[in-house]
């Protein structure tokens, strides 16, 4: 069965047209309430979301899905989505959403799928939902007097910080650090300043004002220029960049210096290396991770295994094999000591444990390696499968040849958007760059031709 819905993080599109219209959000919820429905108790929901204008209309369309089959239904307002994932948990919910399109702008919405476990749902689930979806779902919708209740709460998000305190070492505080938190306008504009001031630290929020349509709009962790700016203006010992739902996080150093996921992941590997808490004998990451992360792993005797995109992929691996650390370059940490799920917040306190521990200022203590000369452009097409044809394949085949052993090379369509990523990495940053401008230039051509 082909996915018409689902994606490679939930379901996504433009807010209001195509597949994220309130119909098809209260046949997600209709769906997804009757896969759920296991046992005799009272089945509940909860149900975050970020700032988006458009998540009121998503949020009252689910509730009408959810409460048609039962389901009662807990809404929890603007929260990360890590804290749904462990308010499924805590509440014992059968089923957990997130409205967010994470990092994407505000036109763009989507839904996340947890399941009681507080991880994301397999492919298969998925899928079943899917099948309901394009079901006639009247005989298995609940009797008049059986119908859910909804309800909003308000006090859990603060559940959710006390629990992301917990993971930061009690020996320890952020008393002598001043941060600047850039929350992208945001799921975690209430959270995440919350939780690091009352760790101690003197706490500069940013992007911490959200109307709607300003989510993820020249802040956040997809564009931290303005955090870059801030922590030099209030001289900072560093910034926090989190995206719109929270799930991922970047840190900037006291010198303006980006640090990403792959630097994070190997800096809290070889922290928990020393502390004797890193399971399963290395990190798991994806194919964008730079190569400069797996020789560093490698040196300490440790496995860089790496998935295809996509922290879900990240995740079922570590559950798989027993890891506790992974993550993706784009700032997605799973901590699964600690969360189910990436958590741009519970990745930030470990980092600064990490820092606070060293002595040592952020730009010091977060570069663990040098990256290896790497190249990610994108280019967009209209349709059809530009990978499969045969000119795209010859320069592709062309340019794996030309990397030979010191370079990689990673090409694949983006799982939210009509765009192939094409990403090089070597040694030899003029080689680096000039097979994927070739490989980009080739796929553009078809466009053209078309």
């Amino acid at each position: 069965m082909t996915r018409r819905y689902f994606g490679t993080d939930g379901i996504r599109g433009t807010a209001n047209a195509g597949k994220m219209t309130p119909d098809m959000a209260m046949k997600v919820g209709m769906a997804a309430g009757v896969a759920f429905q296991r046992g005799s108790h009272r089945h509940r929901a909860v149900i975050g979301k970020d700032t988006r204008l458009s998540g009121y209309m998503i949020e009252n369309a689910l509730v009408a899905g959810f409460t048609s089959t039962g389901m009662d239904v807990f809404l929890l307002g603007p929260v990360p989505t890590p804290a749904v994932a462990m308010l499924t948990r805590s509440l014992r919910a059968d089923i957990g959403v997130m409205i967010s399109a994470s990092h994407n702008p505000f036109q763009d919405n989507g839904i996340k799928l947890f399941g009681p476990d507080g991880y994301k749902l397999s492919d298969e689930i998925e899928m079943q939902i899917e099948r309901h979806m394009g079901e006639d779902m009247t005989g298995r919708l609940a009797r008049p007097a059986d119908l859910g209740r909804a309800k909003r709460v308000d006090g859990d998000l603060y559940r959710y910080i006390e629990y992301a305190k917990r993971t930061f070492p009690r020996d320890m505080t952020l008393s002598n650090l001043r941060i600047v938190v850039d929350c992208a306008n945001g799921a975690a504009y209430k959270a995440a300043p919350a939780a690091l001031w009352e760790l101690g630290a003197d706490v500069i929020a940013i992007g911490n004002e959200p109307d709607g349509l300003n989510i993820n709009r020249d802040c956040g962790s997809t564009n931290p220029n303005a955090l870059r700016a801030k922590v030099g203006e209030v001289r900072a010992d560093l910034g926090i960049a989190l995206d719109g739902d929270a799930d991922r996080v970047l840190i900037v150093d006291e010198k303006g210096n980006i640090i990403d996921g792959d630097q994070l992941m190997a800096m809290i590997a070889e922290d928990w290396l020393h502390r004797e808490r890193l399971r399963g004998g290395g990190v798991v990451a994806t194919v964008m991770s730079n190569l400069g992360l797996e020789r560093f792993l490698n040196d300490k005797g440790l496995d860089l295994v790496r998935t295809k995109v996509g922290d879900r992929y990240v995740v079922e691996h570590m559950r798989a094999n027993g890891h506790n650390v992974g993550g993706e370059q784009s700032g997605h940490i799973i901590l699964s000591d600690h969360a189910t799920t990436g958590d741009g917040l519970i990745s930030a306190l470990q980092v600064l444990a990490c820092i606070v521990g060293s002595g040592r200022p952020a730009s010091e203590a977060c570069r663990k390696f040098e990256p290896v000369p790497q190249v990610l452009k994108n280019v967009r097409f209209g349709g059809g499968r530009p990978l499969e044809d045969q000119r795209v394949m010859s320069a592709v085949d062309g340019a794996r040849e030309k990397l030979g052993d010191a370079g990689r090379l990673v090409i694949r369509p983006s799982g939210t958007e009509p765009l192939i990523r094409v990403m090089a990495e070597g040694d030899d940053p003029m080689l680096v760059e000039s097979v994927v401008d070739e490989i980009v230039g080739v796929i553009a051509d078809l466009k053209t031709a078309a």
